[in-house]
């Protein structure tokens, strides 16, 4: 509520005095006026800005980025636009006869027989679908043939109109005809195509190519592959996706755009404890994730429990991080697990498998490793500037492993490529490294909103000489954050503003984890939330494009005065990238539920500057636990409005559990 009521207000007060009397309309103002001062609105506190050009400092160009993990389905079915859940067959690993889950037979025995055996054209996933049909048009056969069905990431979106990529590999004891379509919920075709003949040679594999273009619309379709014909067809690699992914990169486009809108400066990839493992086999493992998608292996990541093809692999997480134009952060796996760890006597192996990922992402095309990232289209190498040894692995009890494992790598990798920075996962906020390093990892998840408001004063007393901070994973979780609540980012506000005023020792700032699928959540809350065909992002989301415009912008000396605990501002200026006009933003976060009257003054310009305009923009909500959904996707989203004639001191209303953001055009 406003602390001023207007004319407008009082207006209603001109009724006739046949209809209420003029005690009853005294009465009445007074409400009001009681109503205008509340006492929830009691606050006030003041803001002094020095804006001159000599003030304050640059913010890092990396500062703002993005954390990606192969978790909550994030890759494959996710961001990665593969529609084609366990197209390989391979789910269950070495295991034999492998799972079909998610695919579903259709028609009973004796018409149709499926089994996996070991027969693949493909030396490394070996396993391959048999399917016996002993049905014809003339015996027992369903109308549209009997077969095998596959749902996706919990359905496909198939959309009228727009066209699919389909590619699967066949061999066959017959002449066998197949169809291949998509098939609505209701059972109805949205696409398909016939494949005659499928093969007369039970030895010969044959690649089948179709791009189906949908007559309807079904958000949660599957993929089936039928026959009509008796005789025996093998199937392996099978594969559907989108024409329409970004620059035919593979990268679902919904997706893909809203981490674009965040700008991100740096990608960190692929990992999080995927790279770990719970056991070191369970690994991410970078040279099983190159080349030709048919011959990669997948593998069974164990921390989140789900298998994972590795269509999107370390080419892929390289190639996102160029679209994107951001600095790769790969984070490599350095001999621990949760659960194995290798020492330093035989840590070779693990060493020279990181060297030869760098010569992979910016070696020769002509050298070993870089020719394979030619032969997949990418010829100039990436732009990989930072690497990450481990993650999380500084801890606990394996400090003495990782403290005699790390040196190794360092010394190996500065050896040959001098230039790359290098990131320790032993965190120096506190107390000095024993170890060379260009950067520190520090992760932190907040339980609380009051500490996660306040965690970025961890920074306030680090050392200033020394390797920097690298904020790769930050969050409120638990309780207070739900799924994504307001409360958690306006907690979070609290934390990048302390974070923008160490900018001078935190160098990088990621939030975690990026992507969840709705239907399998492994860890909440997440920024993004989607499903076969849905998107939006949490508060917390739109928290960090208010925050996108401070990498590389210059940090304002200000000083708040306030007795509240739970408010934070701070000021940045930039020139636009579109006409190179001066902008300065201020932001301030609110975690009390009451709201503050707050002075802004800005100190320092010339008098020839004028303020253009003044935009305001708010996140907030009439609840601190209201969260965003499918339903309503733009219920805590920020809002944007006007302010006319403002000058260099201006009284602003600063709503309760809010960030308020002001841009000025100077």
């Amino acid at each position: 509520m406003s602390s001023f009521f207007s004319f407008s207000q009082l207006q209603i007060l001109s009724f006739s005095n046949n209809v209420i009397s003029v005690h009853l309309k005294a009465m009445y103002l007074l409400c009001i006026i009681l109503m205008a001062f509340d006492p929830t609105e009691g606050q006030t506190a003041k803001l002094v800005i020095n804006a001159s050009r000599s003030s304050g400092m640059q913010i890092p160009d990396t500062f703002m980025g993005v954390f990606f993990e192969e978790i909550n389905h994030a890759g494959a079915g996710g961001l990665w636009a593969e529609l084609v859940n366990n197209r390989g067959f391979e789910a269950e690993g070495e295991k034999v006869p492998s799972s079909l889950h998610p695919w579903e037979v259709i028609g009973d025995k004796p018409a149709i027989v499926v089994s996996i055996d070991q027969t693949s054209v493909f030396q490394r996933n070996r396993n391959a679908l048999r399917m016996e049909v002993h049905c014809d048009h003339s015996s027992s056969c369903l109308p549209d043939g009997v077969g095998i069905s596959n749902p996706g990431f919990w359905g496909m979106n198939i959309e009228k109109g727009k066209k699919y990529k389909v590619v699967f590999y066949v061999r066959s004891t017959e002449g066998i005809d197949l169809k291949v379509s998509f098939v609505g919920t209701n059972g109805g075709k949205l696409a398909s195509s016939e494949i005659s003949g499928v093969g007369v040679n039970a030895s010969t594999w044959r690649r089948v190519e179709r791009v189906l273009e949908a007559t309807e619309t079904n958000h949660y379709s599957s993929l089936q592959i039928t026959a009509t014909g008796k005789g025996t067809v093998w199937l392996d690699q099978v594969s559907a996706m989108p024409l329409d992914t970004y620059k035919g990169h593979g990268f679902r486009m919904d997706l893909f755009q809203m981490v674009a809108e965040l700008k991100p400066r740096v990608f960190r990839f692929p990992g999080g404890c995927y790279v770990e493992g719970n056991v070191l086999k369970n690994a991410f493992q970078w040279k099983q994730t190159v080349g030709p998608w048919e011959n990669r292996r997948g593998h069974y990541g164990d921390i989140w429990d789900y298998w994972t093809d590795d269509g999107f692999g370390f080419f892929e997480g390289l190639q996102l991080a160029e679209d994107l134009n951001a600095l790769p952060i790969w984070v490599f796996n350095n001999g621990i697990s949760h659960s194995e760890q290798v020492n330093v006597s035989a840590i070779s192996p693990f060493v020279q498998d990181a060297l030869d990922g760098i010569e992979f992402a910016i070696g020769s095309p002509t050298s070993r490793w870089g020719s394979i990232r030619a032969s997949m289209g990418h010829p100039q190498p990436f732009n990989l500037k930072y690497l990450a040894v481990g993650n999380e692995d500084c801890q606990n009890n394996l400090i003495p492993i990782y403290q005699g494992n790390y040196p190794v790598f360092y010394e190996a990798i500065k050896r040959v490529y001098p230039d790359i920075q290098i990131i320790t996962n032993c965190d120096a906020s506190k107390q000095p490294l024993t170890h060379p390093a260009d950067l520190y990892d520090y992760h932190h998840y907040s339980l609380t909103a009051n500490d996660m408001f306040h965690k970025a004063e961890d920074f306030d007393h680090a050392s200033r000489t020394g390797p920097k901070a690298f904020v790769s994973e930050y969050a409120l979780i638990k309780e207070d954050a739900g799924n994504g609540t307001l409360l958690a980012a306006v907690a979070e506000a609290g934390f990048l503003i302390g974070l923008e005023k160490n900018s001078d020792v935190v160098s990088m700032v990621n939030y975690a984890p990026l992507f969840v699928n709705t239907n399998d959540r492994k860890w909440t809350p997440d920024a993004i939330v989607f499903d076969s065909h849905q998107v939006y992002g949490i508060p917390s989301y739109w928290l960090i494009k208010l925050f996108k415009e401070s990498s590389g912008a210059t940090f304002l000396n200000s000083t708040l005065q306030t007795d509240s605990p739970t408010l934070a501002a701070s000021a940045i200026s930039w020139k636009s990238s579109v006409d190179g006009t001066s902008i300065l933003r201020i932001k301030v976060a609110n975690l009390d539920k009451k709201a503050v009257i707050i002075e802004i003054s800005i100190e320092g310009l010339e008098s020839s500057v004028s303020f253009s305009k003044l935009t305001k923009t708010v996140l907030t909500s009439s609840n601190p636990m209201d969260e965003n959904s499918f339903s309503e996707p733009n219920k805590v989203v920020p809002k944007e409005s006007l302010i006319q004639n403002a000058g260099k001191i201006i009284n602003v209303h600063i709503d309760p559990v809010s960030v308020t953001s002001f841009d000025f055009n100077m």
